[in-house]
């Protein structure tokens, strides 16, 4: 009847109200709704005319298949699995985001999955799942990316990953990433040219590459200006808002303290303002603090925090959307197949009012 509703989960609403489903498509095109099955779900063997006259229809009618609807019809589930065990919920938030503007564009569906990085049948877990349910893929990101027992578990069990900010170079999937080292060294050189020579480094969680990673950048940094890194330089962290209140009571004890400290990300820097605040220290006027990730919390705290800007959500972004892309290739297992692709992204600088000339 004209003006209905269709409740089919495959399609969006038309102009008159009722949603757009695979049968339109077909009787627009002129096939059969299993050639349009085919067509959407990139199987081969479909002839180039029949697909650009199945493309067309889709577009003049605005059909957006849901990915639930498609894996009805095959053994395919038009889901990626995205485990997460990060401690930082502004990373997490933007990972997501970026990935399901991928999958939301491209026509799949995100499952997130909730991990202890520190259990050992964490690759058995994650393998269990993907075959219940039919996972397409897997994003991964720090902790988790860089586990190299679990990436190579996965990588057998024949699951496609992409990754988010490898701190190796394995090219088992498409990844994207900045370059961790030179953003710390450019940020440590810009706390030297504030005439800052007690400069502290605190560590991220140790499971995370990039921690290693950012800790040489600083020291290098360092090295070059003629300035020695001592172990008391060199303090723990995890990441975590609390571990930056600890780091920077240790610090400021000292009896030489900083008159700057780089934090690995914004999380830490923030719990380093608050002990500095707590011991009555002025900042930056008596402390310079420095984060990592130009998270939205670095904008919303006072003083605004200095931050080496990541973008997180459009890394996600593009590697979620390489992974799908790969998926709609056919596999090739010889040996001239090029390696997957790694998307370098350009860090940023914000300085804001953390960071001032050395006392």
């Amino acid at each position: 009847m004209a003006g209905g509703t269709d409740n089919k989960p495959d399609g969006r609403r038309g102009t008159r109200g009722r949603a757009v489903t695979i049968h339109d498509v077909a009787r627009l095109a002129g096939v059969s709704i299993k050639t349009v099955s085919r067509v959407l779900n990139h199987e081969p063997h479909v002839r180039p005319r029949t697909q650009a006259k199945v493309h067309e229809a889709v577009a003049a009618l605005g059909y957006r298949p849901h990915p639930s609807a498609r894996s009805l019809a095959g053994q395919r589930s038009f889901l990626i699995g995205l485990p997460f065990a990060n401690p930082n919920p502004h990373y997490l938030v933007a990972v997501e985001r970026g990935a399901l503007a991928a999958c939301e564009r491209l026509g799949y569906g995100i499952a997130l999955i909730a991990c202890e990085t520190d259990t050992a049948d964490l690759a058995d877990h994650l393998i269990a799942f993907a075959r219940q349910s039919r996972l397409d893929g897997f994003l991964l990101f720090p902790p988790i990316g860089d586990r190299v027992l679990l990436l190579d578990a996965l990588v057998s069990a024949g699951l496609p990953v992409a990754r988010l900010a490898p701190y190796d170079d394995r090219r088992i999937g498409p990844a994207a990433a900045i370059d961790d080292r030179a953003a710390a060294a450019e940020m440590t050189r810009h706390l030297i040219g504030l005439g800052h020579r007690r400069i502290a480094f605190v560590r991220g969680h140790p499971e995370h590459g990039a921690s290693r990673v950012r800790e040489e950048g600083f020291c290098e940094a360092m090295r070059a200006a003629g300035l020695t890194v001592s172990p008391r330089q060199l303090v723990a962290g995890a990441f975590t808002f609390e571990s930056g209140i600890a780091a920077a009571e240790r610090l400021l004890a000292d009896d030489h303290p900083p008159t700057a400290i780089f934090a690995s990300n914004d999380e830490m820097a923030a719990g380093i303002l608050y002990a500095a605040h707590r011991r009555g220290l002025v900042v930056p006027r008596d402390l310079s603090v420095a984060g990592f990730d130009d998270s939205p919390l670095a904008s919303q705290i006072w003083p605004r925090l200095t931050s080496v800007r990541q973008p997180v959500r459009e890394m996600a972004e593009a590697a979620t959307a390489l992974l799908i892309e790969s998926l709609r290739q056919p596999r090739r297992t010889d040996r001239t197949a090029e390696a997957p692709p790694l998307l370098s992204f350009s860090a940023e600088l914000v300085i804001r009012e953390s960071t001032g000339p050395a006392p």
